[in-house]
């Protein structure tokens, strides 16, 4: 398990300026989560002749050239996601049941998305199409592990509060950096949750939205 991390300045600036309030809240990821990345990332590797190796929950490694079939650097694979980005964060698809349930927790808690986002610039597109999906919450942009942003959020705040996100990475920061959170690994793409084992400190492993929507209201109920 990883060390807690700390809050970086720009994430505390944005955390900063969020109303405040006191409701129980829930962090959401927004990619594989909310809306779908997987499947828009093959298009785009296809038309660039590399593929996943396996539906392991990685990129760095996992992405190859079909010619050669040797992965590609991690500063590369880190520049297609930019790419990536780039052309699609103003069209991604949405998952299903994600708006509905996401509205329907809204009623009782404090909804906060907390995407790792490449590239400021596309942070207006992001949230112009969530609007358009009726998600209207605020989003917070972050770069790397989330433990100290997802431990930010939470001050002030019922416990536990519930954090959602696909990336293992992402939830053991946030496991060192608030234990009290309640972790939800949310992956839309059911081959790659098929290839996810559940962590113990993982307290529940989905790609439904109905399952977690329901969860959590359990979560609530019994705190």
């Amino acid at each position: 398990m990883p060390e807690p991390t700390p809050v970086l300045p720009h994430v505390a600036a944005q955390i900063a300026a969020l109303p405040k309030s006191s409701r129980p809240l829930v962090i959401c990821d927004v990619d594989e989560v909310i809306l779908h990345l997987i499947s828009h990332l093959e298009i785009y590797l296809a038309e660039h002749d590399m593929h996943f190796l396996d539906h392991n929950y990685r990129f760095i490694g996992n992405i190859v050239h079909r010619q050669t079939q040797e992965p590609l650097p991690s500063e590369v694979v880190r520049q297609h996601l930019q790419m990536l980005f780039d052309r699609e964060c103003h069209q991604q698809h949405l998952v299903d049941g994600a708006s509905e349930a996401l509205n329907a927790l809204w009623k009782t808690h404090d909804v906060v998305l907390l995407t790792n986002l490449p590239g400021d610039h596309n942070k207006p597109a992001r949230e112009k199409l969530l609007a358009e999906y009726d998600l209207r919450f605020p989003v917070l942009t972050n770069s790397g592990p989330k433990g100290g942003a997802v431990a930010a959020l939470s001050a002030g705040r019922p416990s536990p509060v519930v954090f959602i996100d696909d990336s293992p990475a992402n939830h053991s920061s946030v496991k060192a950096s608030l234990p009290s959170a309640k972790l939800v690994q949310f992956i839309a793409d059911k081959r790659f949750l098929a290839a996810m084992p559940k962590a113990p400190h993982i307290d529940l492993l989905t790609g439904n939205w109905g399952e977690t929507h329901d969860f959590i209201v359990a979560t609530l109920e019994n705190a």
